[in-house]
């Protein structure tokens, strides 16, 4: 059962991305329980469900909890465990301080009484930082525009994502160090957000939006396969199996169309369809790829529409020790940033099988 509650019809009043994150109060219980009302999204290949619905319903129960005129302004998450689509999930809000000017709130998700998902996050009251401000931005690159209509993602024309996002080729693809490199795309929720949502709608949506290959960038500055469908016998693959057969049905023209696909992937692909040999490559493979924690710092957080197109681009200055750490930052179309965003991710290269010993 993925929903403590039967689902409700979908609200045709709102956007997709409203219905997705919809949550149910259990105020028979607790007035600070809720639940996911509708089904989570479990990627394929991925280890549990996707974890920008975890960050964004988490925001979106505790925003419940604050007067209207308090705003988020920053919350710091950890994955703990990976969530199960197939398993509701119960959100606990703890109001740790409601004062004048900030209040905070710390909110778990839990499984089987486990806790998956955890984060503290903190409201700030609307103006209260006087008439005079400390004011600087980091300005947006000049990048092409987003083009209407257009999406990267693959099967998203069957509705099964509530965001759409276009991708721009990696600025820097071709230098030697890949912390000069910039992943960057544009995103939009889905259809128009409500006007009944107000603006929490449009902050919980840019929350799972935040999630959209993010550790990934680790990997697309290292030029390192994500498509393998080799696996051990004790572990799941880090890849969507069934994309890459799509991908391999593809020609080149058409692999070029599908943005999140970089020109080391048509390369390896290409030699793949040709029926040859790449289990022995140099290029390393992604054995696991999973989020460890998520920050957020929201910026004008009343001053943009998640339905409108954002520009989002990311780069990573390290990676060690089987993890790697990613910087975000999000723009309006005019140039607005509205949120810097944090990720720390386990990226785990495959290992070669260990070489049989000779029996003594």
């Amino acid at each position: 059962m993925a929903t403590l509650i039967r689902p409700p019809p979908i609200d045709e009043s709102q956007s997709t991305i409203e219905n997705v994150l919809e949550l149910t109060q259990l105020s028979d219980i607790d007035p600070d329980l809720f639940t996911n009302t509708r089904p989570l999204w479990h990627p394929p290949g991925a280890r549990g469900i996707y974890g920008g619905a975890a960050i964004a319903q988490t925001l979106s129960a505790a925003q419940k909890t604050v007067s209207s005129d308090f705003t988020v302004h920053s919350m710091h998450c950890y994955f703990v465990l990976a969530g199960n689509a197939d398993i509701p999930i119960i959100y606990h809000v703890e109001r740790v301080r409601s004062g004048k000017s900030f209040a905070t709130r710390t909110v778990q998700a839990r499984q089987r009484g486990k806790v998956i998902f955890t984060t503290t996050m903190s409201f700030v009251r609307q103006n209260s930082g006087g008439e005079q401000l400390v004011e600087h931005i980091h300005p947006m690159p000049d990048v092409p525009g987003a083009t209407d209509g257009l999406d990267d993602f693959i099967g998203d024309s069957e509705g099964k994502s509530p965001f759409q996002s276009q991708r721009l080729p990696i600025e820097n693809d071709d230098a030697a160090h890949p912390h000069t490199k910039k992943c960057r795309q544009w995103i939009k929720a889905r259809g128009k957000i409500s006007s009944a949502g107000g603006h929490e709608a449009h902050l919980s949506a840019i929350a799972y939006m935040s999630d959209s290959y993010f550790v990934g960038t680790i990997a697309r500055v290292h030029k390192l396969w994500r498509y393998s469908t080799q696996r051990k016998s004790n572990a799941k693959s880090s890849a969507d199996e069934d994309v890459l057969k799509k991908l391999l049905a593809m020609d080149d023209a058409e692999l070029r169309r599908q943005k999140f696909v970089d020109e080391a992937d048509i390369q390896r692909i290409r030699r793949m369809r040709n029926g040859e040999d790449t289990s022995k490559d140099d290029t390393p493979e992604i054995g696991m790829m999973v989020s460890l924690d998520h920050t957020i710092y929201f910026h004008n957080p009343r001053s943009f529409r998640a339905d409108e197109w954002i520009f989002t681009e990311m780069e990573t200055p390290w990676a060690g020790d089987g993890r790697g750490l990613v910087f975000q930052r999000m723009y309006t179309q005019d140039g607005t940033l509205i949120a810097s965003c944090v990720q720390e991710g386990l990226v785990r290269l495959r290992q070669p099988e260990p070489k049989p010993q000779p029996k003594l």
